[in-house]
């Protein structure tokens, strides 16, 4: 990938449960392009990833805690899927209000797969279009948004994708949008 974001700062959110290969990916695509990425969570240590929500997978390092970041900290943000990844992260008052603080912003925000429950839980979705995991497409049509069933969404710098399949996409496009 071409080295379209040196300088850049890419904050991933991710806790517990986080799905392995949505944390992986993104951050490789990242950094491939020349940014520096930091796993951000909700305390100090390290997070259990798991592969398709079941069997436990690596564990990442914690660059920093959530509570001790700020939205002027980071360019882009990236949430990864696995079902308690984002239960973990909507349940956290810090979390809830550091994704809120970032899509209030303005600044480009990347979500996968069942990443978006810690948007709707932030109250952020109203009037945008995303994609998701099917079983949270519910959840982000009664926050008010619309959902598509497609690869990849860029609502004005929300780039949603549906799962670990669409991630060669999802990482394209992120890389596109946090290099603008």
């Amino acid at each position: 990938m071409a080295t379209s974001l040196n300088g850049r700062r890419v904050a991933i959110l991710a806790a517990d449960g986080v799905e392995q290969v949505e944390l992986v990916e993104p951050r490789k695509a990242v950094t491939d392009a020349g940014a520096t990425a930091e796993v951000i969570s909700l305390e100090p240590g390290e997070i259990q990833a798991m592969n398709g929500d079941i069997d436990k997978a690596d564990k990442f390092t914690v660059d920093r805690v959530v509570k001790d970041v700020s939205v002027d900290d980071f360019d882009a943000l990236v949430l990864p899927g696995g079902t308690m990844n984002p239960d973990n992260l909507r349940a956290d008052e810090n979390a809830v209000r550091f994704v809120r603080d970032f899509v209030n912003s303005g600044k480009p925000v990347g979500v996968i797969c069942h990443g978006p429950w810690t948007l709707v839980e932030a109250d952020v979705v109203r009037g945008r279009t995303l994609t998701s995991y099917p079983s949270v497409r519910t959840d982000i049509r009664n926050a008010g948004g619309t959902v598509v069933d497609q690869e990849v969404v860029n609502d004005n710098g929300l780039i949603s994708s549906r799962n670990p399949g669409d991630l060669p996409a999802f990482c394209a496009a992120i890389v596109t949008e946090f290099g603008k």
